[in-house]
């Protein structure tokens, strides 16, 4: 029997948990989900209950119950991992609970969709950073920009392994109630949609603006705005001062299985972010064959959107160059229809299977998974310094010891 494999996010959303199941289903291993909390701190998503894979829950909230690091610890002891796939390496506990990890021979990876032009970055934050990740023998990325962010903060390139942000395609499928674009919906029915918080880097108030002009030009379409947040009511005047409130649907909130009905409507999803690291949201529209405009700070235009293929780039300031594209899919329908079909490859790229091997790879580079053609073990340490690990080991056991805290495997 396999030792456990473990994946640690702050909590479990509907993608993360269709994640860790496809990893304990195609890999044939003992998963554990490990939650720092039991609601999000930024989402309001309906967290599922487990299948296939066992789930921890540390605190019920953010700043209830005392630090991590403890029962982070003490969790990680009770399961005896293998190894652990940590998110959020920002913080203390986790960075701390990775070198515990490291110390008695559990393989350690990080899981991020950072890139370097998320926004200005100063040399001295980065080499602090860079610290934060040596724990670490691997990393999952989500785009080419976080791969090189990676890098640039010191993990090996031979060790990072990408498709973080997958999401299970044909549980999608099933949540829209229509088959994927160019089937489905009727053309003159669709409109459309942003799925995104109502915050300042959404930028959304650029959608807002070249819908106006797409609705000056001619088009007859609605704007559909799914998410929350302290600039709805700024976004809400917006529309009614440029004479569009009427054609602009505030749905709020919605959850996965909303979203995935609201893309099965929708001609074009729209996400104009000033600062995005990925876009998950990308991902759920092709795999419904809805094409995609997305800013260029987008990391899910690194390997998804192609303009004129499955979607359009533009520049997150550009609302004239944003309605231009919005007007030729709603008067080209032939066009569209070439657009959501080729939004099928991107599909492909999107689902679990992707991730799951990504994982496997690096489980088998450190050891800890089934060995694969090609991959270059870990090399074998000196005498010097498995003795020097050795006494460190043993003054971290005794420690542990005293405090109550079961030994690692």
């Amino acid at each position: 029997m396999h030792c456990p494999t473990v994946f640690v996010w702050e909590n479990f959303g509907p993608l993360h948990a269709a994640r860790a199941e496809a990893v304990a289903l195609a890999l044939e291993r003992r998963v554990v989900g490990i939650e720092l909390f039991r609601r999000s701190q930024v989402y309001d998503w309906e967290t599922p209950e487990p299948t296939g894979f066992q789930k921890i829950t540390l605190r019920r909230e953010a700043g209830v119950g005392g630090g991590l690091l403890w029962p982070l610890l003490q969790a990680l002891a009770r399961i005896r991992p293998a190894a652990v796939f940590f998110c959020h390496y920002e913080r203390p506990d986790v960075m701390l609970a990775a070198w515990v990890c490291r110390l008695f021979g559990v393989a350690t990876f990080v899981m991020n969709d950072s890139k370097f032009d998320d926004y200005p970055r100063h040399l001295w934050r980065e080499v602090i950073k860079s610290a934060f990740y040596r724990p670490y023998q691997g990393a999952i990325a989500a785009s080419a920009r976080s791969r090189d962010y990676l890098r640039f903060l010191g993990v090996p390139a031979d060790r990072i392994e990408m498709h973080y942000d997958c999401v299970p395609v044909d549980a999608i499928r099933r949540l829209a109630g229509a088959p994927p674009a160019p089937d489905g919906a009727p053309f003159p029915a669709r409109h459309f949609t942003v799925v995104a918080r109502h915050v300042p880097k959404k930028n959304i108030g650029l959608a807002i603006e070249a819908f106006a002009l797409a609705r000056a030009a001619g088009s007859g379409r609605r704007l559909v705005l799914c998410g929350s947040g302290p600039l709805e009511g700024q976004l809400r005047a917006q529309a009614a001062a440029l004479g569009i409130a009427g054609h602009v649907e505030f749905r709020g909130f919605v959850q996965t299985d909303e979203v995935a009905r609201v893309l099965g409507q929708t001609l074009a999803l729209i996400l104009p972010s000033t600062e995005e690291q990925y876009g998950q949201v990308v991902a759920e529209a092709m795999a419904l064959g809805v094409p995609a405009l997305v800013s260029d700070r987008c990391g899910a235009r690194d390997e998804l959107v192609r303009s004129l293929v499955n979607g359009f780039v533009f520049e997150p300031d550009n609302a004239a160059g944003l309605a231009r594209m919005m007007g030729l899919l709603d008067r080209d329908e032939a066009l569209w229809r070439d657009m959501a079909a080729r939004c099928a490859g991107a599909a492909a790229q999107v689902d679990l299977p992707p991730f799951v091997e990504s994982v496997r790879r690096l489980l088998a580079r450190t050891g800890k998974g089934p060995a694969e053609s090609g991959v270059t073990r870990r090399r074998v340490p000196s005498a010097t310094a498995t003795n020097a690990l050795a006494r460190r080991k043993a003054r971290i056991r005794a420690e542990l010891a005293r405090l109550g805290l079961k030994r690692f495997k």
